[in-house]
């Protein structure tokens, strides 16, 4: 088990100082993405060795590490093995491998909308290491590392958003790396007063704090997740950040970024301790507020990709609602939360990697421009369906079974507050549906337009599209089972 955590750590690093130093040359330009493929599947094998040793087994905590300057009585690094952290494992490297293969027929001078015929190495160096990034975050014991791993997340993805090296893209860049950080630093204030109070930075440890203490860090937390989250007010830098590549914004969305901030409350809120029901309470209404700001933004979109990105602020208040009816008391609610982390990363990005396959060959996508691809690649119109389904939690698809969870679970709080909760998570997807079978009308079926008249992409691009619909269908069969664990 120690030997594959530590592959798991290494491979991906590994593969980025390989690329930094040039070494082996047939390595280098264009065929860097080679290596990056290499790497990406080692870490995968890797982490697959993990989770298959973990099954069935307690939670475990690997730990190794000291600091002279911090006084504690725990080990401050490693890795802890538990339902919540494998969850968000498979997240990270499933995805993060499909998005550098993708990349390897994506990243290309054929490329209609954005030709590509430099940068591979610096491109597939960044996304090695969000990759490194994330499984640090996704597998920390304890707050210390994983608010180290959470500002490397930051600096990658701030990287990655302005690859393209114009103006809009260093801008869009910078805004996210403001928008992140800055609302960070709560993080730090939240940690420095656990450990404060405390001496400790286990996750639990927030639980020993003195009430009014307690209420501050959590609320400071929450703060900080909200912004890596885009949630509330904090959602602005992730329509800019589409200006991103497209694999890189199916990885910001679906399994890095935006789901760090929900993974860090869900840590918090499942760590042991009660977090009290005002907590959770504010988080849903952040929530529901937040699922509707994003469903308003949707009719006046012509973009696909920052209809994806309104999507994604929506689908992550699903998360953070069912996390805060699991605080307020709802187990159920809480398990859908987790459930709609797992169903929506696999679902959306299929619904990215498709626009970016729709982009690569029609050179743009714009909907008021797009028409009739259907008849040009069936297989992209079952992708992209199948993931529209998913999104909008269309029965028997991934996302109806966590949004189903995270309904029961707010009926299960009986209460009025409750069931309004209820009839409007049920209103969101109504809206979201509807208006995403009205796009996918537009761009898949009529006549074509002239974008949509010359119309291939790699094998590559196929291959991922075909594996992440089957990904997609087998999220709730997966992952149901799997949640049993957590409490």
């Amino acid at each position: 088990m120690t030997v594959w955590l530590a592959l798991v750590f290494l491979l991906p690093l590994a593969g980025v100082l390989l690329l930094l130093t040039g070494f082996p040359s047939c390595f280098q330009g264009e065929r860097a993405s080679r290596l990056a493929s290499l790497s990406a599947l080692a870490t995968l094998v890797a982490a697959g060795g993990v989770i298959v040793q973990s099954l069935g087994k307690p939670p475990a905590f690997f730990l190794f590490g000291r600091m002279p300057w911090i006084r504690t009585e725990s080990k401050l690094f490693g890795a802890v093995l538990d339902p919540l952290s494998v969850l968000m494992l498979v997240v990270t490297v499933v995805i993060g491998f499909l998005v550098v293969f993708f990349s390897n027929g994506y990243l290309s001078s054929k490329n209609r909308e954005h030709p590509v015929t430099s940068g591979f190495v610096r491109y597939y160096a960044w996304l090695l290491f969000f990759i490194f990034s994330m499984i640090g975050l996704a597998l920390s014991p304890n707050l210390l590392q994983f608010l180290i791993f959470w500002e490397l997340t930051t600096i990658c993805s701030a990287a990655l958003i302005a690859f393209y090296e114009d103006e809009t893209s260093f801008r869009s860049g910078f805004k996210a790396l403001l928008m992140t950080h800055i609302p960070g630093l709560f993080f730090i204030v939240g940690l420095a007063f656990i450990f404060v109070y405390t001496s400790s930075f286990e996750f639990a440890s927030i639980g020993r704090l003195p009430g009014t203490i307690k209420v501050m860090v959590l609320i400071c937390l929450l703060l900080a997740g909200w912004a890596k989250s885009a949630q509330g007010p904090f959602y602005t830098w992730i329509p800019d950040a589409m200006v991103a590549p497209t694999p890189i914004s199916a990885y910001l969305h679906a399994a890095a970024m935006v789901k760090a901030g929900a993974f860090l409350i869900a840590r918090v809120f499942t760590a042991g301790f009660e977090v009290g029901s005002g907590i959770g309470l504010l988080t849903a209404t952040v929530a529901i507020i937040t699922m509707f700001m994003g469903l308003v933004f949707y009719f006046v979109q012509d973009d696909l990709k920052r209809l994806l990105a309104y999507s994604t602020i929506s689908n992550v208040g699903y998360i953070f609602l069912g996390l805060g009816l699991g605080a307020a008391g709802s187990l159920v609610g809480l398990r859908g939360g987790l459930l709609h982390l797992l169903c929506h990363a696999f679902a959306k990005t299929l619904l990215f990697l498709s626009v970016g396959a729709i982009s690569y060959a029609a050179g743009t996508r714009l909907i008021s421009r797009l028409s009739g691809l259907a008849g040009s690649s069936p297989l992209l119109a079952g992708a992209f369906i199948t993931g529209v389904l998913s999104v909008t939690g269309i029965p028997p698809f991934s996302c109806f079974w966590s949004k189903f969870f995270i309904v029961v679970g707010a009926f299960e709080l009986r209460s009025t507050f409750g069931v309004i909760l209820g009839i409007l998570v049920l209103g969101e997807s109504v809206g979201a549906f509807i208006w995403f079978i009205v796009v996918t009308q537009r761009v898949f079926f009529g006549e074509p337009r002239e974008a949509g008249e010359t119309f291939a992409f790699p094998f590559a691009i196929k291959l991922v599209l075909g594996a992440l619909v089957i990904l997609t269908l087998a999220a709730p069969l997966l992952g149901i089972p799997f949640l049993e664990g957590v409490r």
